[in-house]
């Protein structure tokens, strides 16, 4: 058996791109060897910041030889008077693969046709893989590419070298005049012509290594986290937990080493956030806390330099951290010798989008929109003018010196809080501030304060409402304004709250408070709702409520989110019952008979002519009353229930009355009974939109 290895040796590529691109390689190989029928081992992978390398071991020499079988076109078609082959008979052996030698008659029941039978021999491993190396670079999925030596050569950083190869021999190819080899590159710090030549496949990863390359990412990645271990053996400091920026190191470095840093112990003074957002996402260093969970003035960097010069590498980060914190310590001195408010003026003068006016605008609207809220959901005053203050401040930091000078951008909120404290402001509306931007992302919590729970809602509605009503819908996978993430939000908190709101109103109070002064797409407002609508979907998806009743839930309105949530909870509870699963079966049949008529009318008891129509209107009629009182007190489960009893009654129904009578005045009236039924139905769920196990197995 053999191994195969294949290198993408270029400029350090930015750390965003590594694992999608190796993994589409991966994704490309394994479907390549699939569609060869290329039996093999394992298909390791390795990537760093200048590599993307994939080695597959236990491949064989070449394909299995294969007999081949076709049949073609009967043989009056594909054989002439003098038993030459037709044009269509041509074309059948060119299809086919085989040659005139491999032809023959075969007899089959539908008489005799031409067929052609030969063996394929199997294509040569290394040829099949070859080709693939030379499609797949070009076939990598990239934000953005740079053309380099060749307008055709383009990639995200320009290609210096490729590896290739089968065993211990060079694959030979040439991919837009860079040729392949068996030479690769060794750490940077090693030299920057420092090749390294690799034997045999297999050797791959030790070679490599032996030249301070970690060509496993999830090899790196233990390394860190074992050198985070020991530079604090018995010690009361440790490296705090993050994931992200452990994922981007190791995108970042080849070969690992940590070192311990230093700031002045007087930045300590900062709020925590700005110093961990220098140190984190500003320098992509780790930060240290003590036993007791308190920030301290030490960070950890993980260098892909020389260790023997760590001490050099540690005072040339040390300064950087320091200018990046003397900055933040003069903008948060002068920031805070104004109060909060006094920056809201400031806000006319920055644009929140060319139709949708200034933030100054924006502000306005998410106050107004913030007191309709209070009032929808009965606030005393006291919390009302809380809920106002925070919707007044909450863009207030966005043109302090701290964000405005784009150095701390990703602290909105955290800013605006932290300078709201510093004014004497109420602290929870300082925290109202922070957490008016939750949920900034899928990982992110949800507001806990009730201000910034009511001022997010108010803020990403303007926004979603905003930017629909001007036209800028998104499209596919592109989403500019981060829409689709601001009216997940919405539907969060509004069902977290269990606020007895209803959505539509929410979303036309916005849409009119924007529409006072800017004139908005003419249908717009249906369109904001539609997709609201598939954010609601989205949630109750997210609640792991199944497609099905989702749909059929949602069919019978979905505006107020806490009985919409709890009226699927108590369909998924109830799907299992035999006797609920009747029920569907019953009112599919009601809807079924009745989808092609729209306009009914009301059912006419003087019409009925059996006693099984009259007894379904008389018992519809009190199911009617029960379903509301159970409704009425938000049971949806004993609503469930009443349906299901009411399924016997249908059934008997069915059981002695023919709907499509051949009386036009009879079926007319029958359909205007089925028709009360749905109605009845509909204000829990339509049932029809559920999946039996009948249906799923195709019964």
């Amino acid at each position: 058996m053999h191994t195969f290895l294949f290198e993408l040796g270029m400029e350090e590529l930015p750390d965003n791109v590594i694992v999608p691109a190796i993994e589409n390689l991966k994704t490309s190989l394994e479907k390549l060897l699939e569609q060869e029928n290329l039996e093999y081992g394992a298909i390791e992978i390795a990537s760093s910041p200048r590599r993307l390398a994939l080695s597959v071991t236990g491949l064989a020499e070449k394909q299995n030889d294969v007999e081949v079988c076709k049949l073609g076109p009967s043989v009056n078609i594909a054989l002439d008077s003098g038993n030459e082959l037709t044009k269509a008979g041509e074309g059948f052996l060119r299809k086919s693969g085989g040659s005139r030698e491999d032809i023959y008659i075969q007899t089959t029941d539908k008489g005799d046709f031409i067929a052609v039978k030969y063996l394929q021999t199997g294509k040569i491993c290394s040829e099949i893989l070859r080709d693939w190396i030379i499609s797949a670079i070009g076939a990598v999925p990239l934000p953005k590419k740079m053309i380099w030596k060749d307008k055709n050569l383009a990639f995200s950083r320009p290609i210096r070298w490729i590896v290739a190869m089968w065993d211990s021999q060079v694959i030979e190819l040439d991919y837009m005049g860079i040729k392949s080899d068996r030479i690769s590159y060794g750490n940077r710090y090693l030299g920057m012509d420092r090749k390294v030549t690799i034997p045999q496949a297999s050797a791959y990863k030790d070679i490599l290594r032996e030249n301070r390359v970690v060509a496993v990412r999830e090899e790196r990645r233990g390394m860190i986290l074992t050198q985070f271990e020991e530079l604090f053996k018995d010690s009361i400091y440790r490296v705090r937990e993050d994931e992200r920026l452990l994922d981007t190191v190791c995108n970042l470095v080849e070969y690992p080493y940590a070192v311990i840093g230093e700031f002045a112990p007087s930045f300590l003074s900062l709020p925590e956030k700005i110093i961990t957002s220098t140190i984190s996402q500003n320098q992509k260093y780790f930060s240290v806390y003590d036993e007791c969970d308190k920030l301290t003035n030490r960070f950890v960097f993980v260098s892909n330099g020389d260790p023997e010069f760590s001490e050099i590498i540690r005072n040339g980060n040390e300064k950087v951290v320091a200018a990046r914190l003397e900055d933040a310590h003069w903008f948060f001195a002068e920031d805070t010798k104004r109060s909060l408010e006094s920056y809201v003026p400031q806000l006319r003068d920055v644009v929140f989008q060319s139709r949708l006016g200034t933030l100054a605008d924006k502000t306005e609207r998410v106050e107004k929109l913030c007191a309709w809220i209070c009032e929808s959901i009965d606030l005393d005053e006291t919390s009302r003018r809380k809920a106002q203050r925070t919707a007044k401040l909450c863009k207030a930091d966005l043109v302090t010196l701290m964000l405005g000078e784009k150095e701390f951008t990703k602290l909105q909120g955290y800013m605006g809080m932290q300078y709201a404290l510093a004014g004497g402001e109420d602290p929870e509306v300082a925290q109202g501030i922070y957490e008016h931007y939750m949920p900034r992302g899928s990982n992110d919590g949800l507001p806990e304060t009730l201000y910034g729970a009511i001022c997010a809602v108010a803020d990403k509605l303007d926004t979603v409402c905003g930017i629909i009503g001007v036209g800028l819908m998104p499209t596919g996978s592109a989403d500019p304004f981060a829409l689709r993430r601001a009216a997940g939000g919405v539907v969060q908190i509004l069902a977290d709250r269990a606020w007895m709101m209803d959505l539509d109103l929410l979303i036309e109070q916005a849409f009119t408070l924007i529409q006072n002064s800017i004139v908005l797409e003419a249908d717009a407002l249906p369109k904001i709702k539609n997709f609201f609508a598939q954010r609601v979907s989205w949630l109750l998806k997210e609640l792991g409520i199944s497609y099905d009743v989702c749909a059929s839930v949602m069919q019978a309105g979905y505006t107020c989110l806490p009985h919409l949530i709890a009226r699927a909870r108590a369909l998924e509870d109830l799907r299992q019952d035999e006797r609920f699963i009747r029920l569907v079966i019953g009112f599919k049949r009601v809807s079924n008979i009745i989808s092609a008529k729209t306009d009914f009318g009301d059912a006419d008891p003087a019409a009925f002519e059996s006693d099984a129509e009259r007894y379904l209107f008389s018992q519809l009629s009190e199911m009617s009353a029960r379903v509301d009182d159970a409704l009425e007190h938000v049971d949806y489960g004993r609503a469930l229930l009443i349906l299901v009893d009411f399924g016997k009654v249908i059934d008997n129904f069915f059981d002695q009355v023919l709907v499509n009578c051949e009386d036009q005045r009879l079926r007319d009236n029958r359909y205007a009974l089925l028709a009360a039924i749905r109605k009845e139905f509909i204000k829990v769920a339509d049932l029809s939109l559920i999946v039996v196990e009948s249906e799923t197995n195709g019964e």
